[in-house]
């Protein structure tokens, strides 16, 4: 009579099928943390890398901080490079704190 009003478990026949439902789900979040997060960030990696190597005196640049100035010294087996940002003052900059380099004539008043 209570049989009516409570449903039947059916434990054993879902046991069997969420094995493979894991799998996929894991396969699944696997990709999307690939496609959505390695990825792009690996790409931006390789492209700063690119920026980096290609830093020669005279480029304008602006580091992270927000800094802009025209570079005077790069010397390939240091990771420092000479900054310009202001007629006479020259400040020292790791090369992965540049964040960009500007158009030529982009700074003027130097």
């Amino acid at each position: 009579m209570l049989d009516f009003f409570i449903a039947p478990a059916y434990a054993q026949d879902a046991a069997a099928g969420s094995g493979m439902a894991q799998i996929v789900m894991l396969v699944g979040f696997v990709l999307i943390f690939y496609f959505l997060l390695w990825r792009p960030q690996a790409k931006r990696a390789k492209q700063h890398k690119q920026l980096i190597g290609g830093l020669s005196k005279g480029d304008e640049i602006v580091i992270g901080g927000g800094v802009l100035g025209r570079i005077t010294k790069v010397s390939d087996d240091s990771e420092f490079l000479t900054m310009e940002i202001a007629e006479g003052t020259q400040i020292s900059v790791q090369k992965n704190a540049v964040a960009a380099v500007l158009p030529k004539g982009t700074i003027k008043s130097i």
